[in-house]
């Protein structure tokens, strides 16, 4: 795959190290000619799991949304192999988003783009914007490649659990959460655990300046090193994956920074003591190990049928605001 990943720009860089793949050439293109016939494949990205289809079968999307219990009107983000493949799905490209997407595809970051007659209706949510991506995991860019091979375009992919609870971040929380929803024919790929942890940052590119819409591992502070970043909050909305007020969240009850009870859960850094009787989830020693195992965290107080979850928040900008930002809808009450 070495001649298409280095046309997809410089890989992200992050203090992550991206899992390596055991997989064969052999299964992965399995799973491509799944994709290509109509079938589910969940696959792994740096980011969290992805449930994918070919992003112009619109059966293939139906059942996908239909798995999720995802809302029609509720876009899917299109993963690509290529920077060369933005002119398929998207009829502009800003000069600041081309910088972005040399900068930082693969990685964890999505660009909305004015669509072409490509991008229809049915990923799109109706909108006249699709949403773009070059993941940086290893399985991901080979499926991708190995898919565009067979005459893909794109995967439709957005993260493979039902709709509104914890994204998955390995495998198992595949099976777990839609397992049972999968035909003969669909398809997990285990790629390890993602390294990443939490969903991709969103900047919506159809104006002068980039907005951020969704945060994530590329910070505020990454992006305004290409271009200024949109103050104007009062744009349009637009509707986005991971936008609703209540989100990510699991059966157990979220709550902020409070002093955790006996029989509680704790997410919390290392620095911070466990009360007696508390259930330690996670005691990650840096931002980056925090956002690694929130989601498995929180799958973890599910999984001990705890009834609440205290997270003591990260402070400071970039990556911790993305996961103030998760944290935030996980523990909305809705």
């Amino acid at each position: 795959m070495g001649a298409d990943c280095k046309s997809a720009g410089s890989a992200f860089s992050g203090s992550n190290p991206l899992p390596t793949t055991n997989m064969s050439n052999l299964e992965i293109e399995t799973a491509a000619r799944a994709l290509s016939a109509g079938a589910v494949v969940a696959f792994p990205t740096e980011t969290v799991y992805g449930l994918g289809v070919d992003a112009e079968n619109p059966e293939a999307v139906a059942r996908m949304y239909a798995i999720k219990g995802r809302p029609a009107n509720h876009p899917v983000i299109v993963h690509i192999a290529a920077v060369k493949d933005v002119s398929y799905w998207a009829s502009e490209l800003p000069e600041y988003a081309k910088q972005l997407a040399e900068r930082f595809w693969p990685g964890p970051l999505t660009l909305l783009l004015r669509r072409t007659h490509g991008a229809k209706d049915f990923i799109t949510g109706n909108q006249e914007i699709v949403g773009l991506r070059i993941p940086a995991h290893p399985m991901a860019l080979e499926l991708l490649i190995k898919f565009r091979e067979l005459g893909g375009h794109g995967i439709a992919a957005p993260s493979a659990n039902r709709f509104g609870a914890v994204s998955p971040t390995s495998a198992a929380h595949v099976k777990s959460d839609i397992g049972s929803l999968l035909k003969d024919g669909d398809l997990i790929l285990d790629g390890g655990e993602c390294a990443v942890g939490v969903e991709s940052t969103i900047v919506d590119c159809t104006h002068s300046l980039p907005r951020i819409l969704r945060l994530g591992a590329i910070t505020e502070a990454m992006i305004s090193e290409i271009s200024p970043i949109d103050p104007d909050e009062v744009l349009a909305e637009i509707r986005v994956s991971g936008s609703l007020s209540r989100h990510y969240s699991p059966r157990a009850r979220v709550v902020v920074d409070r002093d955790p009870l006996a029989g509680e859960g704790l997410i919390a850094l290392a620095e911070i003591a466990t009360p007696i009787g508390v259930h330690r989830l996670a005691e990650p020693r840096t931002v980056e190990e925090f956002a690694r195992s929130l989601y498995s965290a929180l799958r973890a107080a599910d999984a001990a049928q705890l009834k609440i979850v205290v997270v003591n928040l990260p402070s400071g900008e970039g990556l911790a605001a993305a996961i103030r930002d998760r944290i935030t809808r996980a523990s909305a009450i809705g």
